[in-house]
């Protein structure tokens, strides 16, 4: 039977300060959490919320529903939760594209990132400190399953381009269009905030600004970032 101090342990997990304090992060949904499993992520416990699902996941708890609504982040809960041990991020050094985020804040652009590093096969997202986090619940969940694929490392981005010896590409509104540019087989693709785009300081470690053009209303404001980001690296892997 699930205790009180396990509730609020899961609880107190939709903060980050104590997702950084355990190394734990909550998932919720039968997919996610299979994704998870299937990618060999340490698991600390499953609660579902009938007998039935213990077929699926053989080491869940089954909790009452008013429990599992107390644990979950989500209006109307799922059925099943898992609590994760965060994995250890490390510095990919293969010849392929890092994409790098410099202050991206909203949870469902975050998520949709990953899912497509995921699609696009980049295997290191490297953002910066003040970027969302990636355990965020509202980022797991726009991620589907797909955080357990993709290397996410939060560092300084003026020492971790700085450092690189690969060409940095920086998304801008005023860059040579993309579609005219020669990419390299490899190479890094930042992209910026979704206000104020990249940072001066990031800015000033770019090597070549690159654009999506514009064919519609000249009024249009910028692309989202999940969007631009979307296209840039279908045209990079292309």
């Amino acid at each position: 039977m699930v205790t009180k101090n396990q509730i609020k342990l899961v609880v107190n997990l939709k903060q980050k300060k104590y997702r950084s304090q355990h190394g734990l992060f909550v998932v919720e949904g039968e997919k996610v959490v299979r994704e998870l499993l299937a990618a060999k992520l340490k698991v600390q416990r499953l609660y579902v919320d009938s007998p039935e699902k213990i077929e699926i996941f053989p080491e869940a708890e089954v909790v009452g529903a008013s429990q599992l609504k107390q644990m979950s982040s989500l209006k109307q809960p799922n059925g099943v939760l898992g609590v994760f041990r965060m994995p250890t991020a490390e510095m990919q050094t293969e010849s392929d594209w890092v994409l790098v985020l410099d202050a991206v804040r909203d949870p469902g652009n975050l998520g949709t990132i990953i899912r497509l590093c995921d699609w696009f096969n980049i295997k290191q997202l490297v953002c910066s400190p003040d970027t969302v986090d990636c355990y965020n619940p509202k980022v797991l969940q726009a991620t589907m399953g797909s955080i357990a694929r993709v290397q996410i490392l939060y560092t300084d981005l003026k020492t971790y381009l700085a450092d690189s010896e690969r060409p940095i590409f920086g998304a801008f509104m005023d860059g040579t269009s993309v579609y005219t540019e020669k990419l390299p087989k490899n190479g890094i693709l930042v992209m910026g905030n979704e206000a104020n785009g990249i940072s001066e300081a990031v800015e000033a470690l770019i090597t070549k600004r690159i654009a999506i053009p514009q064919f519609g209303n000249q009024s249009t404001e910028s692309l989202n970032v999940a969007t631009a980001t979307a296209i840039l690296l279908s045209e990079i892997k292309r």
